[in-house]
């Protein structure tokens, strides 16, 4: 059973970082593209960021260009959201997700954590 669990959630003034950790029980990590979603109170999930197989490419949504890194480490089998100068509306709960190919689509995503909750105070 396939099992992500994302870490480094918290609370966090506005312009302050945090660093979002998603650890996966798969021994094919590697095969996969992994990306990151968000979703706020009485708001639909989003597509925060993504990355592909090897590391290669890199995909954002455009709200997080620039303040946003999506990295990966494939002999530790995790994901990482570098998340800078942080706003209070990236207040949400942050998903990550497993995929055959990089995509800001989540029903191309199979595995999904439980999320990890962000909240950035103003």
């Amino acid at each position: 059973q396939v099992q992500l669990v994302e870490s480094g959630g918290g609370l966090v003034q506005a312009g302050g970082s945090l660093r979002l950790s998603c650890g996966a029980s798969l021994r094919t990590f590697r095969l996969y593209a992994m990306g990151w979603f968000r979703q706020a109170p009485g708001k639909e999930r989003e597509f925060v960021a993504a990355i592909s197989r090897g590391g290669g490419s890199t995909y954002y949504t455009d709200s997080v260009k620039g303040r946003f890194t999506i990295s990966r480490d494939n002999g530790k089998n995790t994901v990482y959201l570098q998340m800078n100068s942080l706003k209070p509306e990236d207040t949400a709960i942050y998903y990550c997700a497993t995929s055959n190919e990089i995509s800001s689509e989540g029903r191309t995503y199979d595995y999904w954590g439980q999320g990890t909750q962000v909240t950035v105070s103003s």
